[in-house]
């Protein structure tokens, strides 16, 4: 999975996303990002409809300063622009499929708050 592109969408096209879509950070260097692949691909492919959009991230990359990334992988997960959950350095395939469902499965308190999911 390791595709990290190092073209940098703007924020205001992250937050103008129709719909569900997965945006992860990180680079393709990154050891504890091909370590994640491991949990990350499957939860992903079981979820075609969700797109993945994979940015490179890095000193004097805005969009990730902008959702306040600091470690890698991270893994925003977003419905309509809007993150409603996190995954930081997955260790296990659990956090992605719960935050897949949280993203999957409106709730009526959905866009309260976004929940980092350990």
């Amino acid at each position: 999975m390791s595709d990290y592109q190092e073209e940098q969408p703007l924020r205001e096209e992250i937050d103008a996303l129709a719909g569900p879509a997965v945006l992860a950070f990180g680079t393709n260097w990154c050891g504890y990002c091909r370590v994640a692949d491991r949990f990350v691909e499957p939860a992903l492919a079981d979820h075609p409809e969700v797109p993945l959009l994979q940015v490179e991230d890095g000193r004097g990359r805005r969009l990730g300063r902008s959702f306040r990334v600091k470690l890698w992988p991270t893994l925003i997960f977003l419905r309509d622009g809007t993150e409603v959950a996190r995954v930081v350095r997955p260790a296990s395939r659990a956090p992605l499929d719960a935050a897949l469902a949280r993203l999957l499965t409106p709730s009526p308190d959905d866009g309260a708050s976004a929940i980092d999911v350990e």
